[in-house]
């Protein structure tokens, strides 16, 4: 069983990509939410990540569900972290995308220009590639691809969210980014096995929150998609939804530790270290650097091991 929390921005869950659903959805059963509010969703919805994540444990109660697999991404990967921590014997397992800690870096108050795009009353297509994508002639091809395959469904498209939905979710947003170091240490109640993906150019939840993540939480691994964006799940699509699945099918050792060993091939092209020296020297006895010589490169990290330098 796994339930996805919704995205932020993008709108509903008829902007989720189906490539991805799809992919993950062949092997397993995948619940999809909206929040109180949004999309079919009725009634109101909540100001707060806590109120938003007390709407996913009504609704998991609603079902009966006593044990999920969490996907959040996005405004969804705050709800998720927030639902793990009050009900921490509900999640077996949780993935974490283009997400941040509360109190984390650079997402309490966005710049100008990228709030002209995500508070738009009326978002267009320019709008989702600027904000999801990055600014390389790759990444935007990848962009007008999602695009059209959102579309690919024809029927039953969820209610675009009204503009009091978006007012709430920024006011949520704002407030689980006011910075505060101080509440890194929340992440240490998080002990479910935890993904935690990126893009390497993410403006929306810049990607140094990731690493904070994968730094404090403590059964974590991180890859770090390059060339990539807020949306690098729907630019890689495929690939990641591989990670999902990998990562929801592996068993633990005796010890915690993750038995399926991610491939160790050449180490190459180093991503940079955006966390402080304190959080490097933890990352560093717990982390190993692992790095795909494919042109989809990526900068993995996985539990119990060193990364290089």
């Amino acid at each position: 069983m796994r339930i996805a929390t919704r995205p932020t921005r993008v709108g509903n869950l008829g902007a989720v990509d189906p490539a991805l659903v799809d992919d993950i959805a062949a092997g397993r059963e995948v619940i999809l939410l909206d929040n109180s509010g949004v999309g079919r969703s009725t009634g109101f919805t909540p100001h707060s990540v806590k109120g938003l994540a007390r709407d996913v444990l009504a609704f998991t109660d609603a079902l009966g569900l006593t044990e999920i697999d969490l996907f959040g991404f996005s405004l969804g990967g705050f709800v998720a972290q927030e639902t793990v921590l009050l009900r921490p014997h509900l999640v077996r397992r949780q993935i974490l995308a283009g997400t941040g800690p509360e109190g984390g870096r650079g997402f309490h108050a966005w710049s100008e220009e990228i709030a002209s795009h995500a508070y738009k009353d009326v978002q267009g297509a320019e709008d989702v590639f600027y904000l999801f994508f990055a600014p390389t002639q790759t990444s935007q091809a990848k962009a007008k691809e999602f695009a059209a395959r959102i579309f690919t469904r024809e029927r039953d498209r969820d209610h675009k969210p009204a503009l009091a939905v978006r007012d709430a979710q920024a006011e949520a947003i704002t407030g689980w980014g006011i910075p505060d170091m101080g509440k890194l240490a929340r992440l240490a109640g998080i002990t479910q096995p935890t993904l935690v993906a990126s893009g390497s150019n993410d403006i929306l939840v810049p990607t140094v929150n990731s690493y904070l993540l994968a730094g404090h939480i403590p059964d974590a691994r991180l890859i770090i998609y390059p060339d990539a964006g807020h949306g690098f799940l729907f630019q890689c699509p495929h690939e990641f939804a591989a990670e999902v699945n990998k990562f929801l099918g592996a068993a633990r050792d005796p010890d915690g530790a993750h038995t399926p060993a991610a491939l160790h091939p050449p180490r190459d092209d180093p991503p940079r270290i955006y966390a402080e020296p304190s959080l490097q020297d933890r990352r560093a006895r717990k982390t190993q650097y692992i790095c795909s010589p494919r042109p989809e490169v990526r900068h993995v990290f996985t539990p119990a091991s060193v990364p290089p330098g």
